[in-house]
């Protein structure tokens, strides 16, 4: 399966959301949802962030194109979030 996540966008680096103008936060690095006033919104861990996010995959495969089942979705994630900043160690 091809990388639903194109590394030529900028991204959310908690969540993976692209980022534009309606959604930037105070920090360029984080959308709105993930960052405000200088710190996360949320105290969670990587895994449960994807949880969160598999909560918004009807809308994910509306947006891509893809017909992606909860299991793949987040097995998608647990490959892309340690990419992003927030989770790298």
């Amino acid at each position: 399966m091809d990388n639903p996540f194109p590394t030529h966008t900028h991204f959310c680096q908690s969540c993976g959301m692209p980022l534009s103008d309606e959604v930037v936060s105070d920090n360029p690095e984080y959308c709105k949802y993930c960052h405000a006033n200088g710190h996360f919104t949320q105290d969670c861990t990587m895994e449960q962030m994807i949880e969160v996010c598999v909560q918004h995959l009807d809308e994910f495969n509306k947006n891509t194109g893809l017909n992606l089942t909860a299991d793949e979705y987040r097995e998608q994630l647990r490959q892309y979030f340690p990419t992003l900043t927030r989770w790298q160690k």
